[in-house]
């Protein structure tokens, strides 16, 4: 009976220390958790897909057809006229790449 006992503490143990190995590092808080997890995306393989008819722009219409401005519609517009810079009602795959506000003209 004592040795049974102590092949299950054994098994016990082991199956402890074997699952806290495995357990992942603490994830960090805030808004760097909210990026941690996701893989950084090619703009340029976005670019594509919302570039439906392969012009090298992506046309209002098309941004409004894209999947972000069907789930909030009005932020969408409202990113598009602040990615716009030149005006010109489209996005070149440097405008759509670039970080920052629409500058004054």
């Amino acid at each position: 009976m004592k040795s049974i006992t102590s092949i299950l503490a054994v098994l016990a143990l082991g199956t402890s220390l074997a699952v806290a190995a495995e357990k992942p590092a603490a994830k960090p808080e805030g808004a760097a958790a909210a990026n941690a997890d996701k893989p950084k995306r090619d703009p340029a393989v976005a670019f594509k897909k919302l570039d439906t008819d392969n012009d090298g722009k992506i046309s209002a219409k098309e941004w409004a057809e894209s999947p972000q401005a069907k789930k909030d519609e009005a932020k969408a517009t409202e990113m598009f006229g602040k990615k716009d810079k030149d005006g010109d009602k489209s996005l070149s795959l440097e405008e759509f790449s670039a970080q920052g506000k629409k500058k004054d003209k």
